[in-house]
């Protein structure tokens, strides 16, 4: 595929919901950057302001010619400013940009931006109609509200851990930030939820985003299970609580994923496998019969698999219909024919010129896939914005 044909698969920029929506961003690290990304990427004008010292990822590994490559995968598509908002004439400057913002999101410990004079109070007095979005890791109020938090502790917190990694295993965080991740992605459907109501009735709203509520929300299947059941959820490794076999499995060479959470498909397991006296045995008769006796099951099927390499079994399960893929690591994840299909992999300008790849926009409007516009800048590259035409 060439570069020529990659690009008519992009939406043009006027196109992009977005469009003419403005944005600023007092965030660092993780969850605030995703969440003002994901608005850039629809389109909207991201300023980030940052410290003179910038945001703390601008320091994370790897580095290229000293540009953070982690930095960047959280900060395409937007405008950095660099300002010292303890200095009044600095702040003052930020207050006249927030007058023709839509949406202000920071992700500081409650009461700093207060602090600073950048409350919430202080800025819909000059913009009433500003969606005011807080990310922090307990939210704005409560006997937690001024604790800090970062990924790994809210995972812990909000119980994503207990039911994360093997059973009878040390404590295991999920290997992606789960909680950052999360918490950014609510923070950007209340803003866009809030920006109609604004553009309706001309009235800001204050949103009030926290990881611990966005980790306990994504947790939906297991807060269910204790509140119907009053059992605790627990690790299961890649296993299923109601659903087997629908795990991962090894093989002769490599493990592979498989998922059977019905009879129909179980039905077809049991078929690929060859063993259709599976199908009589009262410890499998139904999903939960399944389910319930899964280290039996995992025994009698990893004893078939460990005789055939896993693109075989892969293969088999995918020709009946029943979900099977391989366990990929990044680089197979990046390099997958639906990864290159999708355009997902896209070119990127660092802020100090030099070349890189990144995930790009995930989001498809119209079958068409969402440009990247900017690099991630440089630190203050757009202080003009402030009115200071000399930086």
């Amino acid at each position: 595929m060439t570069d020529d044909n990659l690009a008519t698969d992009f939406l043009p920029e006027d196109e992009l919901p977005l469009k003419g929506v403005r944005v600023l961003e007092f965030c660092h690290i993780a969850a605030g950057p995703f969440a003002a990304m994901t608005l850039a990427d629809l389109g909207a004008e991201v300023i980030k302001i940052e410290s003179p010292a910038g945001d703390g990822m601008r320091q994370w590994p790897p580095i290229n010619e000293g540009y953070s490559e982690n930095f960047a995968s959280l900060n395409r598509n937007k405008y950095s400013i660099s300002a010292n908002l303890k200095d009044p004439v600095e702040r003052d400057k930020v207050l006249t940009l927030i007058e023709g913002a839509d949406i202000l999101l920071e992700n500081n410990r409650p009461g700093v931006m207060a602090r600073l004079g950048l409350g919430p109070e202080e800025a819909m007095t000059r913009n009433p109609a500003l969606v005011y979005c807080s990310i922090s890791a307990f939210g704005q109020s409560g006997p937690r509200a001024t604790q800090g938090g970062f990924d790994v502790t809210i995972q812990a917190v909000s119980g994503i851990m207990s039911v994360t990694g093997e059973p009878d295993g040390a404590p295991v965080k999920a290997g992606v930030p789960m909680s950052d991740m999360a918490s950014g992605l609510y923070a950007t459907t209340a803003c866009l939820a809030a920006l109609m109501k604004a553009r309706v009735t001309g009235k800001g709203s204050v949103v009030d985003i926290s990881m611990l509520a966005s980790s306990l929300g994504v947790a939906a299947l297991q807060t269910s299970e204790w509140f119907g059941s009053g059992k605790l959820p627990r690790a299961l490794g890649s296993a299923h609580p109601r659903n087997a076999p629908y795990q991962g499995f090894r093989s002769a060479d490599r493990p592979f994923v498989m998922a059977a959470g019905n009879d129909n498909l179980w039905q077809k397991v049991c078929a690929v496998v060859d063993l259709p006296e599976l199908l009589q045995d009262p410890l499998f008769k139904t999903n939960s019969d399944r389910a319930s006796n899964q280290a039996a099951l995992l025994e009698r099927l990893e004893a078939v698999f460990v005789t055939r390499p896993a693109e075989h079994w892969v293969a088999a399960f995918s020709a009946e219909g029943v979900p099977a893929v391989l366990i990929n690591n990044y680089q197979e994840a990046l390099e997958d024919e639906q990864t290159v299909a999708m355009n997902l992999v896209q070119p990127l300008t660092l802020g100090n010129g030099q070349k890189t790849q990144t995930v790009g926009p995930t989001i498809r409007l119209g079958n068409k896939a969402l440009p990247i516009r900017r690099g991630p800048p440089a630190l203050g590259h757009d202080n003009n914005l402030l009115g200071d035409p000399d930086e």
